[in-house]
């Protein structure tokens, strides 16, 4: 019984030997292995990897058009999806296939594989991210937004205009859609795939919004002393603003309202604030926009969310009462409709050179309710130096004067009164400005030493006055040859002769 007991699994060892055929030998895939239509048979692992990849790549070229909103079509092909072979894994299979294992399975694998080829599937695969940037690039050209509804303001009171639905194509589960089709349905060809369209309602009801008639708080400040192009500006933003409706829970940007500060945009150079200068800049004078919103925003008790004070004071309202933007530095003034109902935004100018915000929307606090705000100054420090600075591309007499600014360190409270009681008071910010000393910048360029040694001379004094007394001697004279020059009769100009005849 010992013998033959030995004698069995080394006879079924033998048949296995005999049967193996010498593709195993080689390591190379044995006869009768397909990956969809194509024989492997008798190819080493990359020869098969290679040819396998070839055919997926073969469809690269195949169209896809993603179907988008109102008959928008995004048309693209498999390989800008980023196709590729989905399950490179088989390969080890393949490969070892009839020799992966124990000896009487392999010894089975390969007497079925005589009678009946082995099929394996391709799968393809895609990028999802791919996809994904495909769709956000390009759905939102056929994207039609909601429109809330909002409120304009006349004559009469408020008229209501009603909002419009919106349709839009959902990026995520549109991938997730594209995805799953191409990897699980595509079979290589041409086809088309509809995107996920979510259907956007508008914000505002018509009952909601005739509610809002109260004012819940208002400010003024003046710009008499600016120029023409400032006045533009501030005029331009708060036209900007204006008309606005915000709806409970939304927040609103300065920042966005009035960008881009362009001259397509409405607006001219003007004086604005860059690291302890003022400068020209297109929108200079808009951030008195933004700080008249900000007041208003507070005597409406509304959430301010991000707030930021000017570098240097301003003089149209109290200390840390300003509210800066900015792009250099990335400043903006932003709130939100902290109230359960919708609010109203309106801004004007007027001839005499004033701006106003008004918020409106409904009262819901009590009648003997009244807020106010105080500006506290902790600390004032006053520039006693003066600055020059000598600019070599501008002629002697050019002189410019920049005021001193006084540095501050000031906070802002709110202060509470019930029926004309104070209940509370609260700190609401802290602002620090900077303190500029009193500059001028003076032209030095000329071809006079004399002149040059003169106003290197004042410059060395380090008075703005000194500098600005001789480069106006200069400049005074300068006008004054000008004008004898001008006013010198000039010689007639001569008269063309005719030229000699030819010969």
């Amino acid at each position: 019984m010992r013998k033959m007991s030995l004698a069995i699994p080394l006879m079924i060892a033998a048949l296995a030997v005999i049967a193996m055929p010498v593709h195993a030998e080689e390591n190379r895939i044995e006869t009768g292995i397909y990956a969809d239509d194509m024989n492997l048979s008798g190819m080493t692992a990359q020869e098969a990897g290679d040819m396998i990849r070839e055919y997926v790549d073969s469809f690269g070229g195949a169209q896809i058009t993603l179907n988008a909103v109102d008959g928008g079509t995004i048309v693209t092909t498999a390989a800008e999806l980023g196709l590729k072979w989905g399950n490179e894994s088989m390969l080890d299979e393949v490969s070892n296939f009839g020799r992966d294992g124990d000896i009487l399975r392999c010894y089975k694998e390969l007497k079925d594989l005589e009678h009946r080829n082995r099929v394996y599937k391709i799968d393809f695969d895609f990028d999802k991210d791919k996809i994904k940037a495909l769709i956000e690039e390009n759905a939102g050209q056929y994207n039609q937004e909601a429109v809330n509804a909002s409120l304009v303001k006349t004559g009469n009171g408020f008229e209501i205009t009603e909002g419009q639905t919106g349709i839009i194509v959902d990026a995520q589960a549109s991938t997730d859609t594209v995805y799953n089709y191409l990897t699980e349905d595509w079979d290589g060809w041409e086809c088309e795939i509809d995107l996920v369209i979510t259907v956007q309602e508008p914000e505002g009801r018509a009952e909601d919004l005739a509610k809002v008639k109260d004012v819940l708080g208002t400010f003024t400040t003046g710009y008499s002393t600016s120029g023409k192009s400032r006045s533009a500006n501030v005029a331009n933003g708060c036209r900007l603003i204006d008309g606005t409706t915000l709806y409970p829970g939304e927040e609103f940007s300065a920042y966005e309202a009035v960008s881009p500060f362009t001259e397509a945009n409405g607006y001219y150079m003007a004086g604005s604030y860059l690291n302890g200068q003022v400068v020209d800049s297109l929108g200079g004078g808009i951030c008195q926009v933004s700080t008249t919103l900000y007041n208003a925003v507070l005597r409406a008790e509304l959430e301010v969310t991000e707030r930021y004070n000017h570098s240097m004071i301003v003089t149209y309202v109290d200390p840390s009462a300003d509210a800066a933007i900015a792009e250099s530095s990335g400043k903006d003034f932003k709130f939100k409709n902290s109230t359960d109902y919708p609010i109203y935004i309106e801004g004007s100018t007027t001839p005499d050179k004033q701006i106003t915000f008004t918020i409106y929307g409904v009262e819901t606090r009590d009648p003997g309710h009244e807020v106010s705000y105080e500006s506290v100054v902790l600390e004032r420090t006053v520039p006693e130096e003066e600055v020059i600075y000598a600019d070599e591309t501008q002629p002697v007499g050019y002189c410019v004067v920049q005021s001193a600014h006084i540095g501050y360190k000031a906070q802002l409270w709110k202060i509470v009164r019930e029926n004309g009681v104070e209940v509370s008071r609260e700190q609401i910010n802290s602002s620090t400005y900077m303190k500029v000393p009193r500059s001028a910048t003076v032209g030095v360029a000329t071809g006079d030493e004399g002149a040059r040694n003169a106003i290197m001379a004042a410059i060395a004094t380090n008075s703005v006055d000194e500098v600005k007394a001789v480069a106006g001697s200069y400049k005074a004279a300068a006008d004054a040859a000008a004008a004898q020059a001008a006013a010198q009769p000039q010689p007639a100009p001569e008269q063309p002769q005719e030229a000699p005849p030819e010969q």
